[in-house]
């Protein structure tokens, strides 16, 4: 994923990929492979299918100030999912142009949690008394980049941490994570043969080491079979706390998807297919199985 034009939105994505790639071994580790095995020339030749942002439903914050940001480079909302156990809401957002990712942004309904895990969660949010997106220029690339690596609020403390991961793993990423890249998306059926299915790349990848997802299966399927969902599990990194403990805790993923061509296109020669002849958007039970990238219980499946 690399954009060349300097428009703001060019600047916000080229920043907010670098930082995530120097953070997530697993993006060098899947690129340098396919460089060496000739399935791409450069990691430009990778499409990106999306990228995925976490945010937390509390005032002046969320998913109405954040998509704020996106709404202003020509994106566009579209359809809207509800995950009941998980306590999220979520919206995707269509690019302007079809050389940029689709943008999924989630929210933690934080009203729906216990009132301990409330009242962590605003003590440090509560010190923001309006939108800080509202006082950006987002017409300065530079400007947006440096917001979405800079943290809105403090670090909390080790125990709060904990506290919150025993009750939403959600949660707990979100509190020290704030709004970092959470993950972007390899599209596999723009790969060449022997690499455009999942079950292909999956293989692939697990050759080089990198462990799966296997929250509803290693592949997850939309109910109408057009598009499917795989991803690696987060590494554990180390994290320093404000009361100063260290903790390891995960950090971002890299994820695949495969969209089949709609039925009206399904006789469309393979090499003649566009993104609007494939199936979009995103599918409920998909992503709450993908969510689970960053739980405990799949980073530690095979420690």
């Amino acid at each position: 994923m690399h954009f060349d034009e300097q428009k703001p939105l060019d600047i916000v994505l080229n920043d907010l990929f670098n930082h995530y790639r120097s953070h997530v071994a697993d993006v060098s580790t899947i690129t340098n492979a396919l460089l060496k095995n000739g399935v791409i020339n450069a990691q430009e030749d990778i499409v990106n299918d999306h990228i995925a942002f976490r945010t937390l439903g509390v005032p002046h914050l969320g998913i109405r100030s954040f998509e704020k940001i996106f709404l202003a480079y020509g994106y566009t909302r579209r359809d809207y999912y509800h995950f009941e156990e998980k306590k999220l809401h979520a919206y995707w957002y269509a690019p302007p142009t079809p050389n940029y990712p689709r943008i999924f942004v989630s929210e933690l309904i934080v009203s729906a949690l216990s009132l301990e895990a409330q009242q962590i969660i605003r003590k440090y949010t509560a010190p923001i008394v309006e939108d800080p997106v509202d006082k950006l220029d987002l017409a300065n690339g530079e400007e947006v980049a440096s917001f979405l690596q800079t943290p809105l609020w403090e670090l909390p403390t080790s125990e709060e941490y904990k506290r919150l991961l025993a009750e939403s793993e959600y949660a707990a990423w979100v509190i020290y994570n704030r709004y970092y890249l959470n993950h972007y998306t390899i599209s596999i059926h723009e790969l060449p043969d022997g690499y455009n299915t999942l079950e292909e790349f999956n293989a692939f990848v697990e050759s080089l080491g990198i462990t799966l997802n296997t929250a509803g299966g290693k592949i997850k399927t939309s109910e109408d079979g057009l598009l499917r969902q795989s991803s690696t599990v987060s590494t554990l990194y180390s994290a320093s706390f404000s009361d100063g403990e260290t903790l390891e805790i995960a950090g971002s993923y890299v994820e695949f998807a495969e969209r089949g061509p709609l039925p009206e296109f399904s006789k469309v020669p393979k090499g003649q297919l566009k993104r609007e002849h494939r199936r979009d958007g995103f599918e409920t039970n998909n992503a709450d199985k993908i969510f689970e990238s960053t739980y405990t219980t799949q980073i530690k499946k095979d420690r």
